[in-house]
């Protein structure tokens, strides 16, 4: 039948084509016990005197791409909102907006990759909601994810942030927004780039452990790149934050592919990658805790916080000279995440 094979606007109409969905594709690949019932909430209980909650939309196009696609997406980009605050993730939910005429095995992927993430995380997805859009006015699926996180140590905030404290990276910086972009545009490279996409709850936790007074702040470097990052940290602080281009990590197809782009590395997107603040005295505990987990080996200190200019970001060219990195004006790759 069509219903089994593609969206239709019945599908969205919250009647018995709707049970279906929910049934057959969301709750089969969500499957936990706060989700069972199929109520409008979710009720639990969380035995913590602090807690962290957050939300984003996913618009990514296209919605499958090399290392990943915009379910594994939605489920890791909320898991990194919660963990750069120092929470432990919980509980997500996740609602969808999809386009009419998209086909069931593209649905049931994008969920069923949502489920594996998720599972592999330890987080569950307890709650959600599907509209279904007319043809042309969704370009097939959007996401939204919102989730709750513990937290069981300092909170983390960039008004913590002190000259002298070390700034860190987890790994290299613009493979996300390189790898959709090539994609996107049929670009062949040498050496294909993949997405850095990857849940990063467990990396933070480590850090933290390694330097538990050390951390001052934690952000992953999503749309607008390091640049965008750092700046805010510099505003938010009143400090000035200086680092070295040669101590950047870039992967070499990715340099390649913004100089033929004309794209800045410092600007791309990551997904899968953290950028650290933290004291002096901690850094090297805190460098050698990202380098021994899997998703932190290319990880470098690339810089230094001082008393001023305030609220500027400096970059020591390799040629030794020194220019400001601004942030972000207008959008350099839309619909990134």
């Amino acid at each position: 039948m069509e219903r089994d094979k593609t969206i239709l606007l019945a599908h969205g109409s919250g009647g018995s084509y709707s049970r279906r969905l929910t049934e057959d594709v969301f709750a089969k690949a969500f499957d936990n016990p706060l989700l069972a019932p199929l109520n409008d909430q979710a009720v639990f209980c969380l035995p913590a005197k602090k807690l962290a909650f957050t939300t984003d939309s996913y618009v990514v196009k296209p919605i499958f791409f090399p290392g990943g696609d915009i379910g594994k997406l939605s489920v890791c980009g909320t898991i990194n909102d919660l963990a750069v605050g120092g929470a432990e993730p919980v509980y997500l939910s996740a609602s969808f907006i999809i386009e009419e005429g998209l086909s069931m095995d593209e649905l049931k992927r994008v969920v069923d990759s949502m489920a594996k993430t998720a599972r592999d995380a330890g987080v569950s997805i307890v709650t959600g909601d599907t509209k279904v859009v007319e043809r042309g006015k969704g370009d097939k699926l959007f996401i939204n994810t919102a989730g709750i996180g513990v937290i069981h140590g300092p909170e983390l905030t960039p008004m913590n942030i002190r000259p002298g404290d070390k700034v860190v990276v987890s790994g290299t910086m613009g493979d996300h927004g390189i790898a959709i972009m090539t994609h996107r545009e049929g670009i062949r490279m040498d050496s294909p780039i993949e997405s850095d996409c990857a849940p990063l709850h467990t990396l933070a936790m480590d850090i933290i452990s390694a330097a538990p007074t050390g951390v001052r702040a934690m952000r992953d470097p999503t749309r607008g790149g390091l640049a965008t990052v750092l700046n805010e940290f510099a505003a938010s602080s009143g400090c000035c934050i200086s680092i070295r281009e040669e101590d950047l990590p870039v992967k070499d197809a990715v340099r390649g592919a913004c100089e033929i782009l004309g794209f800045d590395p410092l600007y791309l997107a990551n997904e899968g990658k953290l950028v650290v603040v933290v004291s002096s005295p901690e850094a090297k505990a805190a460098l050698a805790a990202m380098r021994a987990h899997p998703l932190g080996k290319d990880a470098a200190i690339i810089g230094t916080v001082s008393d001023g200019p305030k609220g500027k970001v400096l970059l020591e060219t390799s040629i030794g000279n020194t220019r400001i990195i601004d942030m972000l004006s207008g959008e350099q790759l839309p619909r990134i995440c």
